[in-house]
């Protein structure tokens, strides 16, 4: 059914429940894992001139590497791994992989780092979501801990 799939990645221990689960996937159906890490280089326009934007454009292909890397470390030995570090907006360039002829399902998480990178993250998930031409798997990447946390409170404000 899955020959491809496609999985974003950020380089974040929290991301790697996705991958764990594109893993499962790959071995279920024979299927190869692609892994890319998107430099969002748009982030970085209004630095100013003289900041050299070389060193920080290495600075975060080295970043995406390691993420990428990270992803081949933890690659069962029975599933194929290939790896790409691109950049651009990440919801558009993942959109952009995740065509039939590529890869025909892609996974990801629906959080990864935390504070405002969480936010952003969520809302690539739901933009790669509504624009994908081929199934989207989301996963739910915040520790199991603190969803129970969560759980926890918010019985606690209805009780109450």
């Amino acid at each position: 059914m899955y020959d491809c799939i496609l999985v974003p990645t950020d380089g974040s221990s929290e991301g790697e429940r996705a991958v764990e689960y594109a893993f499962d996937l790959a071995r279920a159906h024979g299927a190869t894992v692609r892994a890319i890490y998107v430099v969002n280089a748009a982030n970085y326009g209004g630095l100013p001139m003289e900041t050299a934007w070389d060193g920080i454009s290495d600075a975060l292909r080295e970043e995406g590497q390691a993420a990428v890397d990270r992803v081949v470390e933890l690659a069962p030995e029975d599933v194929t791994v290939e790896t790409q570090v691109l950049e651009g907006s990440p919801s558009r360039v993942i959109v952009s992989q995740a065509q039939p002829e590529k890869c025909d399902l892609v996974v990801m998480g629906t959080h990864g780092r935390g504070g405002i990178d969480r936010l952003l993250l969520g809302s690539v998930a739901e933009r790669v979501v509504r624009r994908s031409p081929v199934p989207v798997l989301t996963v739910q990447v915040e520790e199991l801990e603190e969803r129970e946390s969560e759980v926890a409170q918010n019985a606690e404000a209805t009780v109450e």
